[in-house]
């Protein structure tokens, strides 16, 4: 009879704890292992605290600006962030939610530098959150520009009077019903919308010129909704230089001081998985509200 089996047989209760402390073990080593490798990735890891380079990441039509300038503000506040790069790929969106981004980069950027990676499209709202950057960094076939402001308003007047549909409106004033899709706009709420939109547009205008540091007739002159490869933003003086994701990275870390060929990049949380988020239910949460989002009315399109 072995050893082992004498023990098993002598020392039952012992054998069993034993046993058992080696599978609490191993349970909780993997779920380390596991949380641990998905935070690594994340540059959140809760074990090595080393310094890098923040990466924020703005695809898609931009809609809400509160994660993204969280994101920003903790960078700004974590030591570790020596840089940040704002890496976009995004067609536009809503005025407030670009501006907004807008202006939280360049508060960031009298901290630390930030640097902005223009990916297959950075262009309206995209470019707008990219001018905040001390440095933009585009590909020679990035989309860009497309300098303008759009608001559109459904007119089903004819569909409604073809099947009969009749829409009556209370309003407490003659402009509050103004794009309503049972009627065209008036010659007086076009104008009242047109001078909008114009506003709006010369907000654009003089941030471009002011980070640029270009003259607003010379923006105003191209800021007319065409939009550019990143070789002619470059060409006009949009954008610094010509460059990837990981030249982005390099001149982020350069301006930051880190003397490192392959620095170490630092993603928010947000960006992968987290099993706590997860179990926690903020993950549904926010699938729940990218879901019910309605699109903008006013937008750099």
């Amino acid at each position: 009879m072995s050893e082992k089996r004498l023990f098993h047989q002598n020392h039952p209760i012992l054998a069993g704890c034993l046993l058992l402390a080696g599978v609490v073990f191993i349970f909780f080593g993997g779920i380390t292992y596991f949380i641990v490798k998905l935070t690594h990735r994340a540059g959140t890891d809760i074990f090595i605290s080393r310094p890098g380079i923040g990466v924020i990441e703005l695809k898609g039509v931009i809609s809400r600006s509160e994660q993204t300038i969280a994101d920003l503000v903790k960078f700004k506040n974590n030591d570790n962030v020596k840089a940040i790069v704002v890496r976009i790929d995004s067609p536009g969106g809503a005025v407030g939610a670009s501006q907004e981004i807008f202006r939280e980069i360049k508060r960031v950027g009298k901290v630390k530098p930030v640097v902005a990676s223009m990916g297959s499209v950075a262009a309206s709202g995209g470019y707008y959150c990219a001018l905040g950057a001390e440095k933009i960094v585009a590909s020679r076939g990035t989309l860009t520009g497309s300098m303008g402001v759009i608001m559109k308003f459904a007119n089903l007047e004819e569909i409604f009077n073809k099947i009969g549909y009749k829409n009556e409106t209370i309003k407490s004033g003659k402009f509050k019903d103004m794009g309503s899709p049972g009627r065209s706009l008036t010659p007086e709420e076009h104008l009242m919308l047109q001078a909008l939109l114009d506003n709006v547009h010369s907000q654009f205008i003089r941030d471009i010129a002011e980070s640029r540091n270009l003259a607003e007739k010379d923006i105003r002159k191209i800021a007319d909704g065409r939009i550019f490869s990143g070789d002619q933003a470059h060409e006009l003086g949009l954008v610094d230089q010509m460059g990837n994701f990981t030249d982005a990275v390099l001149l982020a870390a350069e301006l930051g001081g880190l003397k490192v060929t392959d620095p170490y990049l630092i993603y928010p949380e947000k960006n992968e998985f987290n099993m706590l988020r997860f179990i926690s239910g903020k993950r549904g949460e926010a699938l729940f509200n990218s879901l019910v989002r309605s699109e903008p009315v006013l937008a750099y399109q």
